[in-house]
Formats: C-alpha cells, sequence, structure tokens
C-alpha cells in the first residue's frame, strides 16, 4: 500500500474575480472547493491512475469531516488523526495574477503526534510512505526525521517532498525520492538556477546526501531526473497554465504509479512530467485521460553527465 501524510491539509477555497480592489466590494466570477494539501493531492491524483493508496495526517472539524467525507466518496481510503480544531481553510484568488492566502491550521497535540507515529509504526517493507508539504507551526522541527526514522526501521521505501531543511534533514536517511522544484534547489544552494543543465550538479548533491532519485520540475524549461547511475532531462508539454497547484503533487503520483507498475525509471518520469502538465493546464488535478494525452509530448533524453 501507497501511504501518503498530509501534516496541515487545508480546505481550498478557489475563488475566480476579474479584477480585485482592495477596500471595496468584490463580486466572484467562479468559486470550487476541494480538499488541499500535498499529500492528500497525491492520493487524489494516485486514484485518477488507479492506484490505491491510504491518505494520513491530522483533521478536525467540519472542515476536516468535509475532506474525509470527500474522499471516501472518491474511493480514497483514509485513517486520520482527529483533533480538537477545525482543519484550515485556504483561499486561493485567481485574477490578474493568482494570490494565495493560507491560514495556520489547528494545534497539534503531542497525543496527536504519537497517534500519527503509531499507525507509521504499522507499516512494512511491502509499504511506501509520501510525506509531503509544510509542518504545523506546533509540531516540533524534527518532525519529518522521527516519521522517516521510523520507516528505515520498517524497511519501509519514502518519498519527501519538502522544502529546505525540512528537506536537507532527511537526505542522509536515503529517501527514494525527492522534488525540489528549481527555486527551491536554489534556494538550497544560495543560487539561481535557470535551466535544466544548471540543475545536473546540485542535484547530484542531493544524491551524494543521500536521495536516492531527485527529480527537479522547471516549469515550461522542462525537468530533470538524476540518480546515482542516470541523469535525465524532460521536455515539457505546451498548453495554457491555469493553475499551479497539485502540479508537483501530480509529478510525485505519475512517478510513483508509473514506477509501481514497470519498475522504469524514464517511463516514470515521463509519465511524471505528463501529470505535472496535465494538472497546470487544468483547474483542479489532473485527469488520467489529459495525462496520457500530453505523454507524446514528454520527451526524455539520457546525458552524458551521469549521476554520481
Amino acid at each position: 500500500m501507497i501511504y501518503t501524510v498530509t501534516l496541515n491539509p487545508s480546505l481550498d477555497y478557489i475563488v475566480e474575480i476579474d479584477q480585485v480592489t482592495l477596500g471595496e466590494l468584490n463580486r466572484t466570477k467562479k468559486e470550487t472547493k476541494f480538499p488541499g494539501g500535498k499529500g492528500i493531492n497525491v492520493s487524489q491524483v494516485l486514484k485518477r491512475l488507479d492506484v490505491d493508496s491510504r491518505a494520513l495526517g491530522f483533521i478536525g472539524g467540519f472542515t476536516g469531516n468535509y475532506i474525509e467525507r470527500f474522499l471516501s466518496s472518491n474511493g480514497i481510503h483514509t485513517d486520520f488523526v482527529n483533533v480538537a480544531e477545525d482543519t484550515r481553510i485556504n483561499i486561493k484568488l485567481k485574477s490578474e495574477k493568482e494570490t494565495e492566502i493560507n491560514a495556520k491550521g489547528p494545534n497539534i497535540s503531542e497525543e496527536n503526534f504519537e497517534a500519527l507515529k503509531d499507525k507509521i509504526r504499522n507499516l512494512t517493507n511491502e509499504d511506501i510512505l509520501v510525506l509531503a508539504g509544510s509542518i504545523p507551526s506546533t509540531m516540533p522541527e524534527s518532525t519529518y526525521e522521527e516519521l522517516v526514522k521510523q520507516c528505515n526501521e520498517n524497511g519501509t521505501k519514502f518519498v519527501v517532498d519538502a522544502e529546505g531543511e525540512l528537506l536537507k534533514k532527511v537526505l542522509p536517511l536515503k529517501p527514494f525520492l525527492i522534488k525540489p522544484n528549481h527555486h527551491e534547489l536554489g534556494d538550497l544552494f544560495n543560487t539561481v538556477i535557470t535551466s535544466c543543465e544548471e540543475v545536473i550538479p546540485y542535484a547530484k548533491e542531493l544524491v551524494k546526501q543521500g536521495a536516492q532519485n531527485v527529480i527537479v520540475s522547471l516549469a515550461d524549461k522542462g525537468a530533470v531526473l538524476i540518480n546515482k547511475d542516470i541523469a535525465l532531462i524532460a521536455t515539457v508539454p505546451k498548453g495554457e497554465v491555469k493553475s499551479s497547484v497539485g502540479a508537483g503533487d501530480s509529478m510525485v503520483a505519475g512517478f510513483i504509479a508509473t514506477y509501481e507498475k514497470t519498475k522504469s525509471l524514464e517511463e516514470a518520469f515521463r509519465f511524471s512530467v505528463a501529470a505535472g502538465s496535465a494538472t497546470a493546464f487544468s483547474i483542479g488535478l489532473c485527469t488520467r485521460e489529459k495525462m496520457e494525452g500530453l505523454l507524446p509530448q514528454v520527451i526524455v533524453e539520457k546525458t552524458n553527465q551521469r549521476g554520481e
């Protein structure tokens, strides 16, 4: 089974409006609601690829109930820890520019955290755990490390999609996959990255630090996959970007789903790029049909720079 962990999920309220005028009444053109959170997004895209997963994390209140009902009605297994306060609501405002207002989220007690750790202790070497997104401010900075150390004890393969120090600290524990974008990769090394070729030496360094596979996305400029043996560069499909929300999560889901079926890194990478693009070209997460429709546009080439 694939398990996803979303420590600070949300109810995403997406509002479309022609123009925002601060200090005045603004009327929306369209509104939609979706469960939000990177791990939850991964579970939803996996389901659209006919791959089962179980969503873990913390939920509470009427917003948490909505998320659980939504996922269950779409055939996604859940095993959340219930907390005392409401799951947060995040606002995604689509106007001349895309603006996000993210709430802080509920308080997570030590008892809540122990309940989640108990669930992860039951995973085996046949499972995969996906840790994605930020940690709530009330949880310890060592949260990810504690969870992946448990994975190492169980022999559970794990994926981490996080930024900065959260990502750095888990590298020595050998994640199966990490997926920073080029901005996040640049921040890790205090540099600016603008091309696939510039990604390669920095991604190689992350492999040296412990990551088994590194995917770096560069929006319309392509994507890169590096491990100790290979370096692959992929083109991305052409299309109108409607929303960046969930594109990275779709890449993670596309990679895991395809790799579990084919054991081919190259095919998994191709599908990963198609999945990310399909979500970027959609309002909401991608469909399987849209992913598969974009696959022919994804050209993967090996470079002569191995991922050593």
